[in-house]
């Protein structure tokens, strides 16, 4: 490139100054702004962007917040997809986030002008939905939950767990490395594929702090196989506190998802507390939630680590409004028609076969994802494209994340909800177009 070129490379200063830029510059902040005009500069210097197109050339490369996260269309089939943010929240929760992210009464009592109780109605809204439990209190997320439990009941002491319940999850996140990082020991018992009420009997004594019960939601062992149930186990215990951590969220038991232990069945089993995800099945915030005996419970809100792993405002905002509110976005996928869907599917193909798009409507199987119900894929409908979309369609605004199948790209609707399905479509025709 010519010394000539270089030299019209604007000012940053100038370029600053473009009204244009500035009001953005006030909405998303001067420094964000100034990255992107030097980016711009360098590309001009390039000759990837002429000098006059400056500007117009800035704003099209600024987020539409201040933040580097991107909404994203889930088109992938899983509900609770962990690399998207798991549960997408309803609009009530985002409502309620909005007017909590300022000034708020989070601790204090308007009516007498002393501090009050956090989180009071996020854990009055808890309670009423899961009766069974007498108390609860929410951190910041199931793990969380766990380590709280293990440091106040079985720091120093034995922790009773089951073999083939020593499980990992995503990431090469493992229970039993948690467990023990907070000075707790493990006394482990039965094998892999089998564990008894005896089993558990003959490792109780002086030393144990708590039985715990941990759903393997990320697999299944068939065969010869055997395990405790928590009504079983609970009635063999006398002063062990019974520490049940079901993962998933649910609040009662699903008709699609029979496999999956709910929050109200496992205390009215006899667990004396439950521990369980806010942003899974629940379909809020990310949270860690305890349930249970107020005794228990309370034990955890007065130890130190309490206060290091509780959550913020918002975080109680949205949980308070996920279970008050209208159902949220996971639940009304799981409850999704296969032929709404397929009603979907067909509209859509048809908006891309009438722009010259190869797209068909195709059977596929959606999964629950987060960890949840391995063995229960849910029947759902995919719009199909050439494969050559995939990546076009991940690299385009928004991105659309489907999967590719038998060479093909398919985007699944039961992932999406019906309100999506036109800003699905612009991306899809905005890709072909390009």
């Amino acid at each position: 490139m010519s010394a000539d070129i270089r030299r019209q490379v604007p000012r940053t200063d100038a370029l600053l100054a473009d009204p244009r830029l500035a009001a953005a510059g006030e909405r998303l902040g001067r420094g964000l702004v100034k990255g992107a005009v030097q980016q711009v500069q360098q590309r001009i210097r390039e000759g990837e962007v002429a000098p006059p197109e400056a500007v117009d050339a800035v704003l099209a490369s600024l987020p539409g917040t201040a933040s580097s996260l991107r909404p994203v269309l889930n088109a992938t089939g899983v509900l609770v997809h962990t690399n998207l943010g798991r549960s997408p929240l309803s609009d009530a929760a985002v409502e309620a986030i909005t007017a909590a992210a300022g000034t708020t009464d989070v601790e204090l009592d308007l009516a007498t002008g002393r501090r009050g109780p956090r989180g009071e109605a996020a854990i009055a809204a808890l309670l009423d939905a899961v009766p069974a439990a007498e108390a609860a209190i929410v951190v910041n997320n199931c793990a969380a939950a766990l380590a709280l439990v293990a440091t106040a009941l079985g720091q120093g002491r034995e922790l009773v767990l089951a073999r083939g319940e020593l499980v990992e999850i995503g990431d090469g996140f493992r229970i039993p490395e948690l467990l023990t990082s907070t000075g707790a020991r493990l006394r482990e018992v039965g094998t892999t594929n089998r564990v008894t009420l005896a089993d558990y009997r003959g490792a109780l004594g002086p030393q144990t702090g708590a039985v715990l019960k941990v759903h393997p939601s990320n697999f299944v062992v068939r065969g010869f196989t055997r395990q405790v149930e928590v009504g079983e186990l609970a009635a063999a215990l006398e002063d062990v506190p019974l520490v049940a951590d079901i993962g998933s969220g649910l609040l009662r038991p699903h008709p699609l998802l029979p496999d999956e232990p709910d929050l109200q069945s496992t205390l009215a089993a006899g667990a004396d507390l439950v521990l369980a995800s806010g942003d899974k099945l629940l379909g809020g915030p990310q949270a860690g939630l305890v349930l249970g005996r107020a005794e228990l419970v309370q034990r955890l809100r007065r130890h130190p680590l309490y206060r290091a792993l509780r959550v913020d405002k918002t975080t109680l905002a949205a949980l308070e409004a996920t279970l008050r509110g209208p159902l949220p976005p996971v639940q009304e996928m799981l409850a999704a028609d296969v032929d709404g869907l397929r009603a979907r599917a067909a509209a859509l193909a048809a908006r891309f076969t009438g722009a010259g798009i190869d797209a068909a409507v195709v059977d596929a199987e959606a999964r629950v994802g987060g960890g949840g119900a391995p063995e229960h894929p849910l029947p759902s409908i995919a719009v199909s494209l050439p494969v050559s979309f995939a990546d076009r369609l991940r690299l385009g605004s928004p991105p659309v994340v489907g999967y590719v199948e038998d060479d093909r790209t398919l985007l699944d609707l039961r992932s999406l909800p019906p309100s999506a399905d036109d800003d699905l479509a612009a991306a899809v025709l905005a890709v072909a177009t390009r």
